[in-house]
């Protein structure tokens, strides 16, 4: 696409609502993702069920809002 073809896509873009630039966002990011992982849902349901097992056991090692605030400001730092 020529830099002006750009410029006139963006320039319309830029007139849409912030709702309808909001799903234009999304498809726009979600057209760069690879294909679908088929087993990523039920992996991810493994994962929640087994550390929700682990709060239910008592053997989960748990943070308060502060410390895990703390830890995410510091690991966006990086």
């Amino acid at each position: 696409m020529s830099n002006s073809a750009l410029d006139r896509v963006r320039s319309e873009a830029f007139e849409l609502t912030e709702a309808e630039r909001a799903e234009l966002a999304h498809d726009l990011v979600s057209s760069l993702d690879g294909p679908p992982d088929q087993d990523a849902a039920q992996e991810w349901d493994t994962e929640i069920s087994r550390r929700l097992a682990e709060v239910d056991a008592g053997t989960a090692s748990l943070i308060d809002r502060k410390e895990f605030s703390r830890r995410m400001r510091e690991r966006m730092r990086r």
